[in-house]
């Protein structure tokens, strides 16, 4: 078998599903009126609240008497210096969230954006609208936020990238900084409290959470959002014993910096990628590959869910990563998936978002290899809020354990999940009771 050379980027992703901001006029989708809160700095370095504009308003039915509500926040000059804020909640009556006690902020990974990571099962007639964890745990009572990294609202068709270029982690960790003063702005005037939040970042979004809670140590307590931390299968930095995942991150990072240095500042276009083959999978699914000669189009597809590590340039870094796991025939081809839905997966591909910055994928492959020295794990130690890290034994799984110990933390747990694959843990039928009872516990419990 043969596969393309378009493949260039190092897998990381961390979250499945659209990225794309909802539009005005979308099916299903209301508008409110453009409003500005008036919110406490949400960054502690002289940035007000005046900065940052909560846009029109859209809201969607989602599940039964669970709607989404999206805002749209400018956070820079540049046309793509924006965020979306998602709010998954129960409704009282229309417009009117119930209150909540219990709160969650969720941070997306990789080339897609929140609603495909935790509410991917709305964009798919395969499974349920209700099959997402933002539904289920919003049906339990816990008051479900999240954000779109900026890299999220770039077009396809974009051909200039510079306003790229200082897209890093320590950027996206501010940006989740806004977030989250701006969802505990919402909660305090709609009569939620001014209490914290928990903030989960699956994958690449738990690396910017670490990266926020890092810097907000620095802050004093009365700045400080969050209340409780759930990593979800990934590793900050690797243990001293993985050697050979470290020396794969050392050149995979020397690489990735010399396409920097070279004037490249998107990441290799892996959402369109995806895109293709989740829509050739679903499209053409017995025709001839042209990414992988001997493989039909579908087989394409399955072989990204079920044996990920294949697609890895310049070299695989954790052996057998995955992101589902999948049972192959004896040509090494894949024959289907074990724990998620065939076509939900197929159209979670779908729904990509085209384009994403390399500098924290560079950042983080920095703290993987342990050189460069960067940044964002100078004060982990100070960091003090109850952990709980979820990994799947197909995906980062146990290398994620170490990066707890790097924290000051006291309560710190772990649940690892065996067979799952990396997107196992948000798209496989039985998710609900394998993993996310287990975080909804737990936050009830935070």
């Amino acid at each position: 078998m043969r596969i393309s050379s378009r493949v260039a980027a190092w897998l990381c992703i961390g979250a499945l599903g659209v990225g794309a901001q909802a539009r005005a006029g979308d099916e299903g989708w209301e508008r409110a009126s453009t409003a500005t809160e008036n919110l406490e700095e949400p960054w502690g370095d002289g940035v007000t609240s005046e900065s940052f504009t909560l846009g029109n308003v859209e809201r969607r039915q989602v599940f039964e008497n669970v709607f989404e509500y999206s805002y749209r926040v400018r956070v820079g000059l540049g046309p793509y210096d924006v965020i979306t804020l998602h709010r998954v909640v129960r409704e009282a009556g229309p417009w009117s969230p119930m209150r909540t006690a219990k709160s969650v902020f969720l941070v997306h990974g990789d080339a897609l954006g929140f609603r495909g990571a935790f509410l991917s099962s709305a964009a798919s007639q395969a499974v349920s609208p209700g099959q997402s964890m933002a539904v289920f745990l919003a049906q339990q009572g816990v008051d479900v936020w999240g954000i779109d990294l900026r890299w999220v609202h770039v077009p396809s068709g974009t051909t200039d990238f510079s306003f790229m270029k200082d897209w890093n982690l320590g950027l996206h960790a501010r940006d989740v900084g806004t977030g989250l003063a701006l969802a505990r702005g919402v909660r305090t005037l709609t009569g939620n409290g001014a209490g914290r939040m928990v903030l989960l970042g699956w994958s690449r979004g738990a690396t910017v959470s670490y990266a926020y809670l890092n810097a907000e140590t620095q802050l004093p307590q009365a700045k400080r959002h969050v209340s409780g931390f759930i990593p979800v299968d990934m590793a900050y930095s690797f243990a001293p014993t993985a050697t050979k995942e470290r020396q794969a991150a050392c050149q995979t990072h020397a690489e990735f910096v010399e396409r920097q240095a070279l004037g490249q500042y998107e990441g290799g276009q892996l959402g369109l990628l995806l895109k293709g083959l989740g829509s050739l999978a679903i499209d053409k699914p017995t025709a001839p590959s042209d990414f992988l000669t001997g493989a039909t189009n579908r087989e394409v597809g399955l072989l990204f869910g079920a044996a990920t590590y294949f697609f890895q340039k310049p070299v695989v870094i954790i052996d057998d990563y995955h992101w589902a796991g999948g049972a192959f025939s004896e040509a090494g081809l894949p024959t289907g998936l074990a724990w998620t839905n065939e076509r939900f997966f197929f159209d979670t591909l779908t729904q990509t978002s085209p384009y994403q910055s390399i500098g924290e994928q560079v950042d983080t492959l920095a703290m993987w290899c342990g050189a460069p020295n960067v940044p964002y794990d100078d004060h982990l130690g100070q960091v003090k809020v109850p952990v709980l890290y979820v990994g799947a034994a197909g995906g980062t799984g146990g290398h994620g354990v170490h990066s707890l110990s790097l924290l000051g933390s006291t309560d710190v747990s772990t649940h690892l999940v065996p067979g799952y694959g990396h997107a196992d843990l948000f798209l496989a039928n039985g998710a609900q009771s394998a993993v996310w009872a287990r975080i909804l516990d737990w936050v009830q419990h935070h």
